[in-house]
């Protein structure tokens, strides 16, 4: 199985970004997260971020018969992009929505996400360790099938 994990505009300032928000944790803590987590359930990995809204799309087009699930945090382009839903919805991988704060007790304008529409699931408000449990989750439903 491989996996890949997407992360959106900022996710690359964790530690740094507002960390009342988004906790202490690094980008490269995320990262040494994943790899581990990955690594002991035998699962194959690839890591991607980036700022810019059309790489994202680029790069979930990219994943299209590739990979067998995505787990994605947009960061601000969830409340934005229509772009990166149709990306999600044109590849038809499996795709879990991450959030490493609690965005439903946030400001009303993160109330809304376009991509949860093309997701499996959403995962908020468990840091950087909601990550594992979006894996998790794609793994659990590749062994059901």
């Amino acid at each position: 199985m491989k996996i890949l994990v997407i992360n959106g505009p900022n996710i690359n300032m964790l530690g740094t970004r507002e960390p009342g928000i988004y906790g202490g944790d690094t980008y490269s803590d995320l990262l040494n997260l994943v790899q581990t987590h990955c690594k002991a359930r035998d699962v194959e990995l690839e890591t991607y971020q980036s700022n810019h809204e059309g790489d994202l799309v680029d790069k979930i087009q990219q994943a299209f018969g590739k990979v067998d699930g995505i787990v994605i945090n947009p960061g601000a382009y969830t409340h934005t992009s229509i772009a990166i839903l149709d990306a999600v919805k044109a590849v038809s991988i499996p795709t879990v929505e991450v959030h490493i704060s609690k965005v439903e007790e946030r400001e009303d304008f993160r109330q809304i996400s376009y991509i949860r529409l093309a997701c499996v699931k959403t995962i908020t408000g468990k840091g950087i360790q909601g990550y594992t449990e979006a894996i998790d989750y794609l793994i659990e439903g590749r062994e059901s099938k």
